[in-house]
Parts: structure tokens; C-alpha cells; sequence
């Protein structure tokens, strides 16, 4: 199963990371239109990701939910048929959550660099150091750190889960208040 080591952080200013993603990737990036579906799953997680364009995929993945460097073992399956995979695996399984995002990716060396602006939730950042084989997750931190620092990323900024567990816990603080 691949893997690769991960962080996700909130993005106090968009536009200088942007920036910075920019001089470290020598792109502009390229912007994509996601929606990912959350389905339960007895372990890890499993979404479909729909790129609104007729093109999806179906991702499995487990990682632990803590802040900072974490390895991911994922498993990507495409499919020309996202809206009916989805129908099918909200039946069969549940549907968890919905996040809608739109993400600039840029490459920069091993690591896949996503600006993500979520609905509802805001601007972040996420590395994504694809280990390369026979690379251990030690090897990927330092990676993931280093560029963590040319980014502007802030250890204060990093976070713990998925989108979708804060679009959950945004909809039960709202609950909580009627």
C-alpha cells in the first residue's frame, strides 16, 4: 500500500503561502474542484472524491488523527462514474459527511502541496510527502518539516483530523446552540 507523510494546517494568510508555494514549485499550480464524500467505515476512512467534471475516486486511508508529521497508507481506485458510486456507497454504507473544497496543487520535490479553501471552514494547507520506496516516515518528516518552514507554516497551526471532522463538529456546535 503506498504511503506518505502528511500535515494539515490552518492558513492565517492565503496569499503569502501562495506565494511561497509558488517560488518553491517554479508553477502557478493548477486548481482543482472537489467534492468528497465520507462514508463510515469500520476502519480508517473511505471517500469518494468527485472532481465535478464526470472523473472520481474512490480512496481508502488510514492515518492516525494527531497534529504534526503522520504517515498515511491510502489506496486510490478511479472511476467515470462518481455520482453512481456515490449513490451505491451511501446505501450500503452511510454517508459521514460531505466537504467541498477547492484546491491549488503544487509539486515541489517528493511532496504534493494542496492550498484547500473548504466550505464553511476556511483556508489550509496540506503536505502530502509521498514516500518514495525503501524511504521510512522519519525520512518524510524531515521533508515535510523542512518545507513546512520555506512555507510559513507554523507548528501553532497545525491540525489534528480531516475536513470533515470539523464541518461534523461546526454542525453539532450548531445543534448545541439552537
Amino acid at each position: 500500500m503506498p504511503a506518505n507523510v502528511e500535515i494539515k494546517a490552518r492558513v492565517r494568510d492565503v496569499a503569502r503561502l501562495t506565494e511561497n508555494a509558488e517560488r518553491l514549485s517554479g508553477t502557478q499550480g493548477c486548481t482543482i474542484l472537489q467534492t468528497d464524500t465520507f462514508f463510515h467505515a469500520p476502519r480508517g476512512r473511505l471517500k469518494l472524491r468527485d472532481f465535478r467534471d464526470g472523473h472520481g475516486q474512490l480512496i481508502f486511508y488510514d492515518r492516525p488523527d494527531s497534529e504534526g508529521p503522520k504517515l498515511s497508507r491510502y489506496t486510490v481506485s478511479p472511476t467515470d462514474d462518481p455520482a453512481g458510486l456515490t449513490a451505491v456507497l451511501s446505501e450500503a454504507l452511510g454517508v459521514q459527511g460531505t466537504v467541498k473544497k477547492e484546491r491549488r496543487l503544487f509539486l515541489v520535490g517528493q511532496t504534493r502541496v494542496h492550498v484547500d479553501h473548504v466550505e464553511g471552514l476556511g483556508d489550509f494547507v496540506e503536505l502530502e510527502v509521498v514516500l518514495r520506496e525503501q524511504q521510512s516516515p522519519q525520512e518524510g518528516e524531515k521533508v515535510a518539516q523542512q518545507l513546512m518552514e520555506e512555507l510559513g507554516v507554523r507548528q501553532e497551526d497545525l491540525l489534528a483530523g480531516a475536513y470533515v471532522d470539523f464541518l461534523l463538529a461546526l454542525a453539532g456546535d450548531a445543534k448545541a446552540s439552537r
